[in-house]
């Protein structure tokens, strides 16, 4: 059972100054929840319970959101203010939350090293918050969840773009499994125009297992002087393997101004209007008991 999931939330955020100078942009609101609340949901919903943090300076709104607010708590006590609050009680019942500090920025493959202690030698996953994921059934972690029950190894969801913009990401090739699902042969971080290996993209989703960190402690800073988590994962394709999912569900890159109005747009007409969802415990459940069956 996968129950630990990492956060890498220590990035600046320059896309969206000035208001990432002094708001981390993972707390940046879509609608009414911080873009990283909505990924600590989507953990839970597949049975998550550990979330581990990796932050920086500047970050300590990440930990004031999941803890209490004795003086708010009490302040609206009583009133009809009060459920606003239930979905961020749920999971501060639910999850613990564990945060550890990236001194510097040295790529997603550093910032992923950087969580080690609080992961140990356990299979994990990864959210990239600004990369918000939504479904009506599965969300994405848990999809991915009940490969790795399967398949026992590292994880990582794609999803078809445009050539024009592959040079945006990481992409794979690799030999089709079944429809949605491939065994990684290559991976190229950002590359160049014109010489993606296919319009296959990763996305902010990982299930990783932990020799990864060994992977990660042997690789060498690439694309921009950074180390990059393609890189390590490339290795490990290479020596045994790794599986790219397609997954069902729609992504939106938060990480762009475009991105997070579409999001913002998208949540308000199709979550924030609609009736509460299920409790994360109670979904968690049905996970579970997916599984099983």
């Amino acid at each position: 059972m996968i129950k630990k999931c990492l956060f890498p939330a220590a990035g600046y955020g320059t896309r969206f100054l000035p208001a990432t100078k002094s708001m981390p942009k993972e707390m940046m609101p879509v609608v009414n929840k911080p873009l990283i609340e909505y990924g600590v949901e989507e953990a839970i919903q597949a049975g998550m319970t550990d979330m581990c943090v990796v932050t920086g300076r500047g970050k300590h709104a990440l930990m004031d959101h999941f803890d209490k607010n004795y003086e708010l708590e009490h302040q609206i006590s009583g009133t009809s203010k009060e459920s606003l609050l239930t979905d961020i009680r749920s999971l501060i019942d639910t999850a613990s939350f564990t945060y550890i500090r990236q001194s510097e920025m040295k790529g997603l493959g550093h910032a992923i090293l950087t969580g080690r202690p609080l992961i140990g030698d356990n299979p994990f996953a990864v959210v990239l918050a600004d990369d918000l994921c939504v479904n009506t059934d599965r969300g994405v972690l848990a999809q991915m969840k009940a490969l790795y029950n399967q398949f026992r190894c590292s994880i990582v969801a794609v999803q078809e773009v445009p050539e024009s913009e592959t040079h945006k990401y990481g992409v794979i090739s690799g030999e089709m499994i079944k429809d949605d699902l491939f065994r990684v042969e290559d991976m190229v971080e950002k590359p160049e125009a014109g010489t993606a290996p296919s319009n296959l993209a990763i996305i902010g989703r990982y299930i990783l297992t932990p020799d990864i960190f060994e992977l990660i402690e042997q690789t060498e800073p690439g694309k921009g002087g950074e180390i990059q988590i393609t890189d390590a994962l490339l290795k490990q394709a290479k020596s045994g393997c790794v599986l790219a999912y397609k997954f069902k569900g729609q992504r939106f890159d938060c990480g762009s101004v475009e991105g997070y109005i579409e999001a913002t747009n998208y949540c308000y007409a199709n979550i924030y209007k609609q009736p509460s969802a299920a409790t994360p415990q109670k979904t968690e459940q049905k996970v579970l008991e997916a599984e099983v069956a």
